[in-house]
């Protein structure tokens, strides 16, 4: 397997720097950028004319992972050429959040097949029913088989985030990476690193990923009183303060949810996913050193018991929006502790997102997550 990456800050000079990638004959470019890069026509063509015999994958973001960095305003740009493993691209139309299962189902229908060993699943980061889109390809894929990747993020804007495949860029596609290769060394990890804080309140009222009622009250007047002060930068200030779901007997579900939008007229939240009806939520917060410990797990559990490999290996990263709000200056801190445990032979990217897609820690099925640091690690065996 042969990496190489660049940083991008400028198209007008993109083709000359693209061109240090090609010396690896790259089968795969991942790109993960700003929305100016993606939103001018100029830079898939320039893409496309750089590696036309290359696969194209990536979305925007609300902050660049590269190595041990963290950037915005860039693009950062991963070319990666396999010895033996191969791989195939899928790709949907997402026209409305309630056709999220539907673009699921049909990712998968395209890249089912008997020696499928795991899926790199990228969509959009508004209008999209995160929970759904996982479920519609777990309802063809099975639940067994590894999916990660995560939800296009627009700086924290909410507004419009856009997706690239080898087809084009686009604001309402979904993307699928389905990878095969006896050879191919898959793992992942996922951990938030959030404490809770505040009593466990019941869902008494919720529809998919709308939360109208807490202990039946309205729900965002029960968020406002925690909020205190910060409830008037809703919904901004949702992002330092999500939820975690409980079961119905109050047992922690290894799931956070992000609200990403508050309705006045009925008094409820819109969170980033689904919210089981049966359970319990509980309000968290967290400080940067509990964050970057929780992205130390994630990464210790990526590589827990993987065999030793030689040459270079893939992390990608996708951690979400609102842990680089809290974070602020000292972000690069739970990259530079991924870098650590995976090690210099490991080249980094990834992105700051609107939703992370991983099996949830200690979990075996693959689910939507909020707030969490998760890992993806790609090798090839010699």
């Amino acid at each position: 397997m042969k990496i190489l990456q660049i940083a991008m800050t400028d198209i007008s000079d993109a083709v000359e720097k693209l061109s240090t990638l090609t010396g690896i004959a790259p089968q795969l470019i991942i790109v993960f950028g700003c929305v100016d890069h993606f939103s001018d026509p100029a830079f898939f063509k320039t893409l496309k004319t750089s590696f036309p015999d290359a696969e194209l994958v990536g979305c925007t973001t609300a902050g660049e992972i590269s190595f041990s960095a963290v950037s915005n305003a860039t693009s950062i740009i991963t070319a990666i050429h396999f010895e033996s493993a191969t791989f195939q691209l899928a790709t949907a139309e997402l026209d409305s959040m309630d056709a999220s299962f539907q673009a699921g189902e049909a990712l998968a229908q395209q890249l089912q097949s008997p020696d499928l060993k795991a899926v790199m699943l990228f969509g959009q980061g508004v209008n999209i029913n995160g929970s759904a889109l996982i479920d519609g390809l777990t309802s063809v894929l099975g639940t067994r088989l590894p999916i990660t990747g995560g939800l296009a993020g627009d700086d924290g804007a909410f507004s419009k985030t856009y997706i690239l495949s080898s087809h084009g860029i686009s604001t309402s596609e979904v993307v699928a990476l389905g990878l095969k290769g006896e050879k191919l060394l898959f793992s992942h990890g996922s951990f938030g690193g959030w404490k809770a804080f505040g009593p466990t309140r019941k869902v008494t009222k919720c529809v998919d990923n709308v939360l109208y009622e807490l202990d039946g009250n309205p729900a965002l007047d029960v968020y406002k009183r925690y909020l205190g002060d910060y409830a008037k930068d809703l919904p901004g200030s949702g992002l330092l303060f999500p939820f975690e779901m409980l079961t119905n007997s109050r047992e922690s579900l290894g799931q956070i949810r992000t609200i990403l939008g508050i309705n006045e007229a009925d008094g409820s939240l819109i969170l980033a996913g689904a919210i089981n009806p049966d359970g319990y939520l509980r309000l968290m917060h967290a400080h940067t050193n509990d964050l970057v410990d929780g992205a130390e797990t994630a990464a210790r559990a990526t590589i827990d018991g993987l065999p030793v490999t030689e040459g270079q290996s893939l992390g990608m990263l996708v951690s979400c929006v609102g842990r680089k709000l809290v974070m602020g200056g000292r972000v690069d801190e739970e990259v530079e502790a991924v870098q650590d445990i995976l090690g210099e032979n490991t080249v980094l990217c990834g992105f700051y997102s609107n939703g992370e897609i991983c099996p949830g820690y200690k979990l075996e099925a693959c689910s939507l997550h909020n707030q969490t640091m998760t890992i993806t690690y790609l090798a090839e065996l010699s």
